[in-house]
């Protein structure tokens, strides 16, 4: 049985005979980038083997035929002739200030310089120095130059909350990656990965023939799993693995062709002895995230259903960041669906997978919304059990464990929509399926819960109180405009339940349901 290349980027590595990683073949996508030339750009979430497909080109460009026997590249590729590579990556620590990057720009030049064997004279100015590497690469070894940059944008978002300074490093790295540009008769290909997708008019300046493929089908693969990789690959592992249960939890990331697995969570799946946990998202932290949530005072709820043009979609800038955008290209949000309206097509997102759904509304839940850990059995029991005071139970006592200072200084517990928020998170993180702002042909239900096998739907509306006598009428609206009825030849039993929240008191005053 072969090791699983956990953590590992470098593909002469995993290629190693003694150490017998698996690898997944993406070396016929590299071939159809490297045999069209030119400059590209990929966006891929963190983790996700960017950077292992960056050094694999490296290795193709270099002519190590012999680290690909057996790959498909193997017998098409001109191995003699090779070219010179210079490899930028901004991956290794955090960049604290425009000197730092600087010298960080620096010394990875001279590490380059080293390799190729070639002095630049010019060793003060990072930009002046890239410039003289590239020219001297191309002139001793009389090739053009293959320059392959990973995680361009690490030194902006690891700044991303420091405005000033992000754009500050964004200008210094500007200068790098106009070098490219200038130096056009030099360069035989060009490739650059990162996560996010700045603007090229805020950070490429000019680099107008860098062809994006993030979303492009025909490298929709070029990172991850597919299901087939995994069901071949991983073969000898499968066994007791139910692949539908494998596939709701890891795969369902789009990027307009065949969907993939995130493949850190398959490693660390199989690693941890088939155990089902959010491996993925411990590794990141989403802290920024969630501020620019609680700063907008995002609905929730709107991350099942957002709907996106191409432009928004593609690019951000420091000073214009949406938080759909930024959610998409970090791995929070995928493609569900693509429409075209007007000539422009629209996406549709939803979160790609269980993990992410969980994860990041448990993290919303703890860090935006209240200090305590997520509470599980108490809602488990009364949906499993049917138990509609336990029911009323759990979601009072979780209002009641938000702490006070939520409320200072602002009016936030006026309005359904944060109780909304709540209740939406809560469930999330919980890992229950439900639907928020349901349509039906008389109105959007606010929320609805569905047991998998549908033996149990709650249609549940929110109203919020001035006072506790007041009448909210949050279960005869449901009665009234029939929401249930939309699910009357599906399920076997429905609840209706109408909520009401006292302003006052920040909780619910009034819990009512009915079966129908």
């Amino acid at each position: 049985m072969k090791n699983l290349p956990i953590g590992i980027q470098t593909f002469q590595k995993i290629r190693d005979k003694k150490e017998n990683y698996i690898y997944i073949d993406k070396t016929d996508l590299a071939l159809k980038l490297i045999n069209s030339s030119g400059y590209y750009f990929l966006s891929r979430p963190r983790r996700f083997g960017k950077s292992l497909f960056l050094d694999t080109l490296k290795d193709i460009f270099e002519g190590k035929k012999e680290l690909f026997k057996g790959l498909y590249i193997y017998d098409k590729w001109d191995w003699e002739t090779t070219y010179p590579v210079i490899k930028i990556s901004f991956g290794l620590g955090v960049v604290k200030s425009v000197e730092n990057l600087d010298m960080r720009i620096l010394s990875i030049i001279k590490e380059n310089q080293k390799r190729l064997d070639v002095e630049c004279e010019n060793i003060e100015d990072s930009s002046g120095c890239l410039r003289e590497l590239i020219i001297s690469a191309y002139e001793k070894y009389n090739q053009k130059v293959v320059i392959l940059i990973d995680e361009y944008d690490k030194p902006i978002l690891d700044n991303i909350n420091d405005k000033e300074l992000s754009t500050e490093i964004r200008d210094g790295l500007k200068n790098i990656y106009s070098v490219i540009k200038d130096s056009d008769q030099y360069v035989k290909f060009a490739f650059l990965t990162g996560v996010s997708k700045f603007s090229k008019v805020s950070l490429f300046s000019g680099l107008n023939n860098l062809e994006d493929i993030s979303l492009d089908a025909r490298y929709a693969t070029v990172c991850g799993y597919t299901h087939n990789d995994v069901k071949e690959t991983f073969i000898e592992r499968l066994e007791g693995v139910d692949l539908d249960e494998l596939k709701k939890w890891y795969n369902g990331y789009n990027f307009l062709g065949e969907g993939v697995y995130n493949p850190f969570d398959i490693l660390l799946f199989f690693s941890k002895g088939k155990i089902y946990s959010h491996y993925w998202f411990e590794t990141g932290s989403p802290s920024f995230l969630i501020q620019v949530l609680k700063e907008q005072k995002y609905f929730l709820p709107n991350l099942e259903n957002i709907y996106m043009s191409e432009t928004d979609l593609g690019s951000f800038d420091i000073n214009d960041i949406k938080i759909e955008t930024l959610l998409f290209q970090t791995g929070y949000l995928t493609i569900q669906e693509v429409n075209t309206r007007f000539n422009q097509r629209v996406f549709k997102l939803s979160y790609p997978n269980l993990e992410v759904r969980t994860a990041l509304n448990e993290r919303i839940f703890r860090y935006l919304l209240t200090d305590n850990i997520l509470p599980k059995n108490a809602m488990f029991d009364a949906i499993e059990f049917k138990d509609m005071k336990q029911f009323e139970k759990a979601l009072y006592q979780l209002f009641a464990s938000i702490p006070y200072n939520s409320y200072v200084n602002n009016d936030i517990q006026n309005y359904e929509g944060y109780y909304a928020n709540v209740i939406y998170s809560y469930l999330s993180g919980l890992g229950i399926q439900f639907i928020a702002e349901d349509v039906t042909n008389l109105g959007r239900v606010d929320l609805t819960i569905a047991t998998p096998d549908m033996s149990q739907v709650y249609i549940i509306e929110f109203k919020v109180v001035d006072s506790k006598n007041q009448k909210g009428n949050a279960l005869q609206q449901i009665k009234d405009k029939r929401y249930h009825e939309k699910y009357k030849e599906k399920a076997n039993e429905i609840i209706i339940i109408g909520i009401e929240f006292f302003k006052e008191e920040k909780n619910i005053c009034k819990f009512e349901w009915e079966k129908i």
